[in-house]
């Protein structure tokens, strides 16, 4: 069975960094694109990032570049986000998703759609 399980989110304060895990189970994230999206309360579904499985290129969104990464952690078989220099606009709930069809196809087609409960990330005021 392919499941993919979000973990990581918490409190932190602008400023701060935290790194959001996706495990993979059911398949081998080297051979996966793995991407990130998120959802902010009243704002539309945001795309993030994705790693490809073909050649391991790591693709990040204009509003977060400079700040998030991703990278696979082969020991757990999982897809990393690393969140760094959290701002108020990083509220929300992160998820992560198995793009049927290309990185770059997935983020341009916004094929957001959540198949678990994600992980929060709360910003401290």
């Amino acid at each position: 069975q392919v499941q993919l399980v979000e973990s990581g989110g918490g409190l932190v304060r602008p400023g701060e960094s935290l790194t959001l895990s996706c495990v993979a189970s059911g398949f081998d994230v080297r051979y996966i694109d793995i991407g990130w999206f998120r959802q902010a309360p009243e704002k539309e579904r945001e795309g993030l990032s994705c790693i490809s499985g073909a050649d391991g290129r790591t693709y990040i969104e204009d509003s977060v570049k400079g700040r998030f990464t991703t990278s696979r952690d082969y020991a757990n078989n999982a897809v990393l986000l690393h969140v760094n220099k959290v701002t108020r606009d990083d509220a929300g709930v992160y998820y992560c998703a198995a793009p049927l069809l290309s990185c770059t196809r997935w983020l341009s087609d916004r094929d957001f759609d959540p198949r678990g409960p994600g992980t929060q990330i709360t910003v401290s005021t």
